[in-house]
């Protein structure tokens, strides 16, 4: 037992003792990101937080690449992030490759984008404690290949120290009068649901195929989710009925 509380401990002293990114800012979740990334053999990490609704914020990625994969999830309303969300338990895909030949119908659109951009391994942990449901940390790998008994491990404590860092800022943000996990999030969706309105007025349809609309138009186009809602709610983009349709082959 002691083991393990040393090991603990390690691992919040190496988030703690993370230098700022290359960009300046100095974000708790960004430095899990960076610390998880390099002592799971990783390729790279993100966070994302979620609703029931399935509505979601990339809130924190080690790297472009990473932050990439987890917008794809938010593209296609599918992914490991996904179903750790809804199942509260860990996804642990060692080789993807091999759950596309075997399982092709599980992921059909997130799993051949993502390997197409270089994914091949990923291990995804719900953001849970008791009732509360928070979001999902995902670990991505270049190479195919299962998590160590201790890597395993130390992946649940990226996850509680995540939990912890949400639930902090939770706190801080009631005790500004302001209701909500992320800041960030809450303006993400307060955009994606007003895209969502904006696309079923002006094309005529119903709100939920308004929505995978605007997610075919992201991935047609190669842009993240949150930059094409972005643009619709400023008017600069207005979807057209013959524009990428929802079901098609990425």
């Amino acid at each position: 037992m002691q083991a393990v509380d040393d090991r603990v401990s390690y691992l919040r002293n190496l988030i703690l003792r993370r230098a700022p990114g290359p960009d300046g800012r100095d974000d708790l979740l960004r430095r899990v990101c960076d610390v998880a990334a390099r002592e799971l053999s990783a390729s790279g990490a993100g966070i994302s937080v979620m609703t029931e609704d399935g509505i979601r914020a990339v809130t924190a990625a080690s790297d472009p690449a990473s932050e990439r994969l987890e917008e794809l999830q938010s593209m296609f309303g599918e992914g490991p992030c996904v179903d750790a969300y809804t199942s509260r338990r860990p996804v642990l895909i060692s080789d993807l490759g091999d759950l596309m030949a075997k399982e092709g119908g599980r992921w059909p659109f997130y799993a051949p984008a993502a390997h197409a951009d270089g994914l091949r391994a990923v291990f995804a942990f719900p953001l849970q404690i008791g009732a509360a449901h928070l979001g999902v940390l995902d670990v991505f790998r270049d190479r195919a290949g299962r998590l160590t008994a201790t890597e395993f491990a130390d992946a649940l404590t990226f996850a509680d120290v995540t939990v912890t860092a949400l639930l902090d800022r939770q706190e801080q943000a009631e005790s500004s009068g302001i209701v909500d996990i992320d800041d960030d999030a809450a303006e993400y969706r307060a955009e994606l649901f007003q895209a969502q309105g904006m696309v079923m007025v002006q094309l005529g349809i119903p709100l939920g195929q308004a929505m995978a609309r605007i997610r075919a138009h992201a991935y047609a186009e190669n842009r993240r989710l949150s930059d094409v809602t972005r643009d619709i709610v400023a008017r600069r983009l207005r979807l057209d009925r013959d524009g990428p349709q929802p079901g098609g082959s990425p």
